[in-house]
């Protein structure tokens, strides 16, 4: 097996699915990344783990009736101290909805979420150290913020993580892409238009692939939506987003340089 490559802190560390039907969600993705999954009994109940190259790689939980959010991808971030950064996500005018609290002697974590709604995890490792493998086909490779308020989000996550924000621009949109310590973290975008109307702030996962369109087409013959045909992104790659048959989204993408 091959040793593990963990996130550093303050850069994204653990893919999660937060879902109706494990049992679904198991073979989609099963088959789409070649993941195996792994039962991990819990005091509440099951936790899949993910595994790829028999490392690490995702995890995914079956939500309980009485959560009312959608089926959807989890973003975690490595930190030193969860209580420390709830403390501080709150006073930059963040929301804390869950914790800090302590995740079966593993870590400890808080569910964050940021002033324009988008959530995220903080995740402070004890014996887990989230996925030990990074930017192959079938592993998380970016993560991107899709929000309504990009200066609100740079003063937010800035002061949180101390990431650097560099706007782009190529005469048609902005992007921005995060930066700590001259490592690229994630990316960011502002929702307009009527394709984003209904659609909260949030942040998308992108899982590398070694062909985007072969990739889409398994995601559909296998139960899933294609919400975004395979596109070229200039010096970039090839990216589609995803829905899954339970309906997490989520995208591929085929990576020019890896």
């Amino acid at each position: 097996m091959r040793e593990p490559a963990y996130a550093p802190f303050g850069h994204f560390c653990w893919p999660e699915l937060a879902t109706t039907d494990i049992a679904a969600a198991k073979a989609f993705y099963g088959g789409l990344f070649g993941w195996e999954a792994v039962d991990m009994p819990t005091a509440i109940g099951n936790y899949i783990l993910f595994k790829l190259q028999g490392l690490d790689v995702a995890a995914a939980y079956q939500m309980g009736p009485e959560q009312c959010a959608p089926t959807h991808w989890n973003a975690y971030l490595a930190v030193p101290s969860a209580d420390e950064g709830a403390t501080k996500a709150k006073a930059l005018g963040g929301q804390i909805l869950a914790g800090p609290f302590d995740v079966e002697g593993i870590g400890r974590m808080a569910s964050v979420q940021d002033p324009s709604g988008a959530t995220f995890a903080l995740w402070q490792s004890i014996k887990h150290f989230g996925a030990g493998l990074f930017g192959e086909p079938g592993t998380l490779c970016w993560t991107e913020l899709l929000t309504r308020d990009a200066k609100q989000a740079v003063e937010f996550y800035s002061g949180l993580f101390g990431w650097a924000a560099e706007a782009k621009n190529d005469g048609t949109k902005e992007y921005t892409e995060w930066w700590l310590k001259g490592t690229a973290v994630g990316g960011m975008m502002t929702m307009e238009g009527p394709a984003f109307e209904g659609i909260s702030s949030h942040w998308m996962s992108y899982f590398a692939v070694g062909d985007c369109d072969a990739s889409a087409e398994s995601a559909k013959a296998a139960g899933g939506m294609v919400l975004s045909a395979p596109t070229d992104i200039p010096d970039i790659g090839r990216f589609s987003v995803i829905r899954d048959p339970a309906g997490a989204v989520f995208s591929l993408i085929k990576l020019l340089k890896s």
